[in-house]
Formats: C-alpha cells, sequence, structure tokens
C-alpha cells in the first residue's frame, strides 16, 4: 500500500513534492502557515531548464517565464574586467509555485493553508488553524525552509554559511537613465549585468532590464564581515536613481553549506533548505528542490521509504552539492582582488561560468583547461584556494556515491567524509 504523504510547508519545495507525489498517485496531504495564494518566494529566480524536463514539469511559459537564456555579463567588482557566459531561465517563483500547488489539487492532492503545525508525534501532526487538527502518514516531509521543523537538522547554520539575499522587480523611472545604463555597459535589453565581488569575494549585484522593469538581484556572505544583500540593494538603488518603485520581491538567508548527511530517515524527509539542497557556486535551490521532489515521488511509488530516497539521492545529487560547497569555501574568503585576475588570465571562462549557470559538474573542454592551467601557474594565490579544493572535490564526489546502503555504513561514511572535504559539522541525526 501507497503511504500517505504529509507535506509541511508548500513554497515552491513542498509545492513540488506535493504535484509530483500526486502525479503518481500517491495520497497527499499538505500545509501552509501562510494562505496559499502566498506561499514561498515572491520574487524571480533563475533556473535551468533541464530541471524542468529532469522533474518531469513541462517547461514554464509566459507570464511565468520573465526571460529564457541570453548573454550574462560577469563584471569583476563595479567596473572592471569583465567575461560573457549564459543565463539560464528567469521565472516568476509566485507563478511556479502557484502551478505545482494548481497541478497537485487537480491530481488529487489537499491542502490546506493558514494552517501551523503545533506538534508532531512519531507519524502524527498536530496542527492550528484553519486546516484539520490533525494529520497521519507514513511519510512527514519538511518543507518549511531554512529554519525548519528540527526533523533532520540538529544544529544550526554558522553564520558564514548563510548568504543573504535580496531580489525585487522595480518599474524604471527614467527610460533615458537605464538606457545610458544599458549603453555604458554595452548590453541589451534581457541580457544580465552580474557585478561580482563587490562585498567580499562570494556576493552579486545582478541587473536585467527588460520593457519597463527592471529585476535586480543582490547577495553576499554578512557572517564574513560584509555588507548584506539587503545593504547591496540599497548600494544599487542609490547609485542608479533610474530605478523606480519596487512591484515585488523578497529577501531571505540561503544556506550554503553541503547537504545534510542525511535527508531521510525512519517516517521523515527533508527537502530544499531544510536539507541544505542549495548549489553553492551561486545561491540557488529552486532546481535542487525540483530534482528531490521527483526522486522522492518516485522512490515512494515504488515501494521505497525515506531511507532508500536518501541514499538514491546522496549518491546522485548530494555528490555534487557537496563538492560544489567544497569550491565555494575555497574561494569565498579570498580577496576580491582574485576576480580580475581570473578573468584577465582566462582561468574564469565562458564554458566554467555556464556550467555553472545551469548547475552541472565542471567539466569544460581540454582548450579551455589549458587555459586555466595556464592563467593558475601566474597566479599562484588563486592556484592554493582553487586547486585544492578542486581535487578534494573530486574525492568528494567519489566518497558520496559509496554512500553506505544500510544506516549501519553511516558513521564510518561520515568520518571519512571529514577526512575528505576537511568539515567537522554533522548535520543529520
Amino acid at each position: 500500500m501507497s503511504p500517505h504523504v504529509i507535506v509541511l510547508g508548500l513554497g515552491t519545495a513542498g509545492a513540488a513534492v506535493a504535484a509530483c507525489c500526486a502525479r503518481r498517485g500517491l495520497r497527499v496531504s499538505g500545509v501552509d502557515s501562510k494562505a496559499l495564494d502566498a506561499t514561498g518566494a515572491r520574487w524571480v529566480n533563475g533556473v535551468p531548464g533541464w530541471a524542468f524536463d529532469a522533474a518531469g514539469l513541462p517547461r514554464p511559459e509566459a507570464p511565468e517565464l520573465l526571460g529564457g537564456s541570453v548573454p550574462y555579463h560577469l563584471v569583476a567588482g563595479w567596473d572592471g574586467p569583465r567575461m560573457t557566459s549564459t543565463s539560464v531561465l528567469e521565472v516568476d517563483m509566485r507563478a511556479l509555485t502557484a502551478r505545482l500547488l494548481d497541478d497537485a489539487r487537480a491530481r488529487g492532492a489537499t491542502l490546506h493553508g493558514n494552517t501551523r503545525v503545533r506538534r508532531i508525534d512519531d507519524h502524527l501532526v498536530q496542527l492550528d488553524g484553519a486546516g484539520p487538527d490533525t494529520l497521519q502518514g507514513g511519510v512527514i516531509v519538511d518543507a518549511t525552509g531554512l529554519a525548519g521543523l528540527g526533523l533532520l537538522r540538529v544544529r544550526p547554520e554558522p553564520r558564514e554559511d548563510l548568504c543573504v539575499a535580496e531580489q525585487g522587480v522595480f518599474s524604471i523611472a527614467d527610460p533615458a537613465g537605464a538606457a545610458a545604463f544599458l549603453a555604458r555597459h554595452q548590453v541589451r535589453e534581457q541580457e544580465v549585468v552580474c557585478f561580482t565581488g563587490v562585498a567580499g569575494a562570494y556576493s552579486i549585484a545582478n541587473l536585467r532590464v527588460h520593457g519597463d522593469e527592471v529585476g535586480v538581484l543582490t547577495g553576499s556572505l554578512p557572517g564574513l564581515g560584509f555588507a548584506s544583500g539587503v545593504e547591496l540593494m540599497r548600494t544599487v538603488r542609490e547609485a542608479h536613481p533610474w530605478i523606480g518603485e519596487r512591484r515585488y520581491g523578497g529577501s531571505r538567508a540561503i544556506p550554503l553549506g553541503r547537504p545534510l548527511d542525511v535527508v531521510g530517515w525512519g517516517r521523515r524527509v527533508a527537502i530544499g533548505d531544510a536539507a541544505n539542497m542549495v548549489w553553492a557556486p551561486h545561491g540557488s535551490g529552486i532546481a535542487q528542490q525540483l530534482l528531490a521532489a521527483e526522486l522522492l515521488a518516485h522512490t515512494l511509488a515504488e515501494g521505497g521509504d525515506p531511507w532508500s530516497f536518501n541514499v538514491a539521492w546522496q549518491r546522485r545529487y548530494g555528490a555534487l552539492l557537496a563538492s560544489a560547497d567544497l569550491l565555494r569555501r575555497g574561494t569565498s574568503r579570498l580577496d576580491p582582488g582574485w576576480l580580475p585576475a581570473m578573468i584577465r588570465r582566462r582561468i574564469l571562462s565562458p564554458e566554467l561560468a555556464a556550467d555553472a549557470m545551469v548547475q552541472r559538474p565542471t567539466r569544460p573542454p581540454p582548450r579551455a583547461l589549458l587555459r586555466a592551467a595556464r592563467g593558475l601557474a601566474r597566479e599562484p594565490r588563486v592556484a592554493r584556494a582553487i586547486v585544492p579544493a578542486l581535487l578534494r572535490g573530486l574525492l568528494l564526489e567519489a566518497h558520496y556515491r559509496r554512500y553506505p546502503e544500510r544506516p549501519s555504513g553511516l558513521l564510518a561514511w561520515r568520518a571519512q567524509r571529514r577526512r575528505v572535504d576537511g568539515s567537522w559539522r554533522v548535520g543529520s541525526p
């Protein structure tokens, strides 16, 4: 008999779980503390198109889709050298979440807003609010975000691993000013200008002009002593008075640390930010949420349980996320002067940047690798940060793909993982 899946939190991650599980014929109930038309992120996020395909979901269309794959201009600092790569799909998270919730309900899922979790006892969820008083089922999914419900996370993320980001879509108050901005940076409408390293090595300020709007995304690691994404947003708006009033958007803290060592245990599963399912090089978790939701639905529909989902996810996706975070840790404490050198020496190539944007393993062609090797030889300070992280990342990927089939092997696997990635944190039971 298929399990009853209880989804706690119906933002993008929870909505994806509800939709994917309902599509597989599973019985699904879900709750969120907010009204269902106000759940999840209220901003625009970049999502690679292949993630929708892999999750068995139709790719977004307008008005959910705000922009396709376009040139992405990476600028060192506010006015340094630049490199051009390719962006991913620009997706309105409000519309994506609404689509997933509608799909889940159309396939039989029972969803309730304005309902809070009061207590969880084994497989019984006690609730307060507009929904039912209790829900009882075989699998409880924590999709409530970074704060989570503590189902699997045992300690908070260190502050230095939290990216504070803000995204907003604004009106254009001065079209001539917007046109002058585009002309100065030699870009067209819809193309992205990404000012990088403006508040520490791991920081950005993205601007994308489209029609009578401009999308602005900022983010950084304030735990390392830098201005936060919220503060960067103020800086951007003050420096560009042609940017008008905010139409919609939001801000949040994003966990960049490696994923939890266990994302499914007993009757419980953690998905999305609650499990650190984030692509650390640019702090995006939407694609990972879609992929994890589909894998969970497939596993449960085939008779598996949370632990078998955990094993499959760690081997397939945890390996890549942990390796990517290792590189992020190796570069985030560098002096921001690293980026101009990487661009000038062609260490950072369009091919490497494209791999990072679409959340794929870094596998550039031999010519790009040769150029990068030559550049690293001329920039030993950058090489000392990047090369060890890349090599350890390969070892870490191989280690994750040997994730133990049984829980009894977890302690030995975890001890070896610490030796490979130099981490001391434990993020699971």
